[in-house]
Protein backbone atom coordinates (compact mmCIF):
# COMPACT_ATOMS: atom_id res chain seq x y z
CA UNK A 1 0.00 0.00 0.00
CA UNK A 2 1.56 3.16 -1.21
CA UNK A 3 2.42 5.37 2.14
CA UNK A 4 0.47 8.32 3.74
CA UNK A 5 1.37 11.41 5.38
CA UNK A 6 0.19 14.68 5.81
CA UNK A 7 2.30 15.96 2.77
CA UNK A 8 0.82 13.22 1.01
CA UNK A 9 -2.55 14.74 2.13
CA UNK A 10 -1.98 18.20 1.62
CA UNK A 11 -0.78 17.29 -2.17
CA UNK A 12 -3.63 15.44 -2.56
CA UNK A 13 -6.10 18.65 -1.22
CA UNK A 14 -3.98 21.55 -3.69
CA UNK A 15 -4.60 18.85 -6.85
CA UNK A 16 -8.43 18.74 -5.85
CA UNK A 17 -8.45 22.74 -5.34
CA UNK A 18 -8.91 22.92 -1.73
CA UNK A 19 -7.21 23.26 1.44
CA UNK A 20 -8.39 22.33 5.29
CA UNK A 21 -6.82 23.55 8.73
CA UNK A 22 -4.07 21.88 10.54
CA UNK A 23 -6.65 19.94 12.88
CA UNK A 24 -8.67 18.72 9.79
CA UNK A 25 -5.30 17.43 8.13
CA UNK A 26 -4.73 15.84 11.29
CA UNK A 27 -8.39 14.02 11.82
CA UNK A 28 -8.30 12.68 8.31
CA UNK A 29 -4.95 11.22 9.36
CA UNK A 30 -6.21 9.04 11.94
CA UNK A 31 -9.58 8.67 9.93
CA UNK A 32 -6.72 7.11 7.63
CA UNK A 33 -4.95 4.69 10.69
CA UNK A 34 -8.41 3.53 11.84
CA UNK A 35 -9.15 2.18 7.91
CA UNK A 36 -5.38 0.89 7.48
CA UNK A 37 -6.02 -1.32 10.19
CA UNK A 38 -9.90 -2.81 9.47
CA UNK A 39 -8.25 -3.54 6.04
CA UNK A 40 -5.35 -5.51 7.67
CA UNK A 41 -8.18 -6.89 9.85
CA UNK A 42 -10.19 -8.26 6.98
CA UNK A 43 -6.96 -8.92 5.22
CA UNK A 44 -5.85 -11.66 7.99
CA UNK A 45 -8.95 -13.82 7.77
CA UNK A 46 -7.98 -16.67 5.66
CA UNK A 47 -11.23 -17.84 4.07
CA UNK A 48 -11.77 -13.99 3.11
CA UNK A 49 -11.48 -15.17 -0.69
CA UNK A 50 -14.28 -17.95 -0.27
CA UNK A 51 -16.61 -15.40 0.09
CA UNK A 52 -18.47 -13.37 -2.77
CA UNK A 53 -18.02 -9.23 -2.68
CA UNK A 54 -20.71 -7.84 -1.40
CA UNK A 55 -22.44 -4.60 -2.92
CA UNK A 56 -25.23 -3.76 -0.67
CA UNK A 57 -25.65 -4.47 2.90
CA UNK A 58 -29.01 -6.13 2.30
CA UNK A 59 -30.73 -7.55 -0.93
CA UNK A 60 -32.86 -5.05 -2.79
CA UNK A 61 -36.07 -5.76 -4.59
CA UNK A 62 -37.79 -2.69 -5.37
CA UNK A 63 -36.25 0.12 -6.86
CA UNK A 64 -37.21 3.85 -6.34
CA UNK A 65 -35.16 4.95 -8.93
CA UNK A 66 -37.47 7.00 -11.99
CA UNK A 67 -37.68 5.25 -15.45
CA UNK A 68 -35.68 7.23 -17.84
CA UNK A 69 -37.37 7.87 -20.61
CA UNK A 70 -36.34 8.73 -23.74
CA UNK A 71 -37.27 11.98 -25.02
CA UNK A 72 -36.62 13.75 -28.42
CA UNK A 73 -33.59 15.84 -27.97
CA UNK A 74 -33.68 19.63 -28.32
CA UNK A 75 -31.95 20.56 -31.73
CA UNK A 76 -28.97 23.30 -31.97
CA UNK A 77 -30.59 26.31 -32.50
CA UNK A 78 -33.23 25.29 -29.32
CA UNK A 79 -30.02 24.88 -27.20
CA UNK A 80 -28.37 27.66 -28.29
CA UNK A 81 -31.55 29.97 -27.93
CA UNK A 82 -31.18 28.58 -24.18
CA UNK A 83 -28.03 29.36 -23.23
CA UNK A 84 -26.68 32.82 -22.21
CA UNK A 85 -23.06 32.60 -23.74
CA UNK A 86 -22.30 30.95 -27.17
CA UNK A 87 -19.48 31.15 -29.39
CA UNK A 88 -18.88 29.41 -32.52
CA UNK A 89 -22.06 27.80 -33.07
CA UNK A 90 -21.63 25.78 -29.31
CA UNK A 91 -22.60 26.72 -25.76
CA UNK A 92 -19.38 28.54 -23.96
CA UNK A 93 -19.03 27.21 -20.21
CA UNK A 94 -16.71 28.91 -17.75
CA UNK A 95 -13.28 27.38 -17.46
CA UNK A 96 -13.58 24.89 -14.35
CA UNK A 97 -9.65 23.52 -14.41
CA UNK A 98 -6.92 26.13 -13.81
Amino acid sequence: MKEYNLEVLKDAANRLLFDMSDEEYQTLLNEFDIIVKQMNVIGENKKIDEYAPMTFPFDVYVTYLREDIAATPLSRDEALRNAQHKAGGQIKLPKVVQ
